[in-house]
């Protein structure tokens, strides 16, 4: 009986989430991806859905849901738009999640609800010009003055680090080199020193904001620490174990959107006086990428369950990440060759699909990171 109820409430979300975006996204996809518009403004009404608070408990304001039901929200608004489905992502995953593990009760009351409801959009700030997946080697660094610290440096590649209200950022407290000399830090949008950089012009994902955030001794309240002063980036490898969930729905959203046109597509176009469905080069294609996409989401579907039930899931969640990023590409890139010319055009959606699709092999560690992590979890237990 419980698990028929938690059947039906997954279809009662993935309804909502699929409503929302045909009524609210898709009419908008193509204008926001143009002029690479954030619409913050529908970033408020996700939140007013629940959206954006999917994993809070709702004592702070948020759905209190579980990774399955985050899994299909991602998934149903990425399969309209992997730029809005990447930014739900970000903004759930990382800042908003990064206080709910790790922060006190205080920050926790003061934060979430403001996240979960949209009225504040989240960032959160790991990565540096020159220490992407060399995250230890991180530049920003923040020196104790008093009950404060001084924050020098900068953040690159930061989803929302421009509209982004509040900013989960890991800074340098200790030696480099040292995974306790780091610690993480909530800052907000305002505070003096902390201003927004170059927005990066993208291959895809243009309608999710990517920019820069420098800090120029930007003074921090050691009240607005999260956890303890070390603990920045052993917290921060946790949360993308989480993030790399979020990631993999992404890409199984942008899979699925593009496998989905490519069915409309074969079953409407004709040649040689029938549907090119008909013809095994189309036909079979159709079948390595819905056979790809199914893999894809049982392996997401697998590292939800065991985040869900507290249990770890480093390797699961690489996996997932890797496996569902790399598929994302390829059935993409398929969809684009069954549309043939159309498919270059941008009067059809799998343009946008393909763009889209790549930045899930970069963000949030990329392939080569997740082989890294998966072997070295794989090593372990034999």
């Amino acid at each position: 009986m419980g698990q028929a109820k938690a059947s039906m409430d997954l279809q009662l979300i993935r309804q909502s989430a699929h409503d929302f975006a045909e009524t609210y996204i898709r009419p908008n996809v193509m204008e926001w991806d143009e002029a690479q518009h954030f619409p913050i403004d529908l970033f408020h009404q996700m939140g007013q859905h629940g959206f954006l608070g999917v994993l809070v408990p709702e004592v702070y304001g948020g759905a209190g849901l579980n990774y399955q039901a985050y899994i299909t929200v991602i998934e149903e608004i990425a399969k309209v738009c992997g730029s809005i489905g990447l930014s739900v992502a970000a903004h759930n995953s990382l800042c908003t999640n990064h206080i709910l593990s790790f922060g006190t009760e205080e920050q926790k009351q003061k934060y979430l609800p403001l996240l979960a409801s949209g009225e504040w959009i989240g960032a959160w700030g790991l990565t540096e010009p020159n220490t992407g997946s060399d995250a230890m080697r991180m530049q920003c660094v923040a020196t104790r003055d008093g009950d404060h610290f001084v924050l020098n440096g900068a953040k690159c590649w930061i989803t929302h680090g421009i509209s982004g209200h509040v900013a989960v950022v890991i800074a340098r407290t200790g030696d480099l080199l040292d995974s306790r000399g780091m610690t993480a830090f909530i800052v907000e949008r305002g505070t003096e020193g902390f201003k927004a950089g170059k927005k990066e012009n993208k291959l895809g994902m243009r309608a999710s904001e990517t920019a820069e955030m420098i800090f120029d001794n930007c003074r921090i309240h050691e009240s607005q620490v999260l956890g303890k002063e070390g603990d920045g980036f052993i917290q921060a490898m946790k949360i993308l174990d989480g993030g790399r969930i979020s990631i993999a729905a992404l890409s199984l959203g942008i899979a699925k959107g593009a496998y989905e046109a490519s069915v409309k597509y074969a079953k409407e176009r004709q040649q040689f006086g029938q549907p090119i469905a008909n013809f095994q080069g189309i036909s079979f294609k159709l079948a390595d990428m819905a056979t790809k996409i199914e893999a894809a989401e049982l392996l997401t579907r697998q590292a939800g369950h065991l985040k869900d039930n507290g249990e770890k899931l480093t390797k699961q969640a690489a996996m997932a990440k890797y496996y569902a990023s790399e598929v994302c590409v390829a059935v993409s890139n398929d969809a684009v060759q069954i549309h043939g010319g159309y498919g270059y055009t941008k009067d059809f959606p799998v343009e946008k699909f393909y763009r889209d699709s790549k930045l899930c092999t970069i963000g949030e560690g990329t392939s080569e990171i997740q082989k890294l992590v998966i072997s070295r979890e794989a090593l372990k237990e034999v």
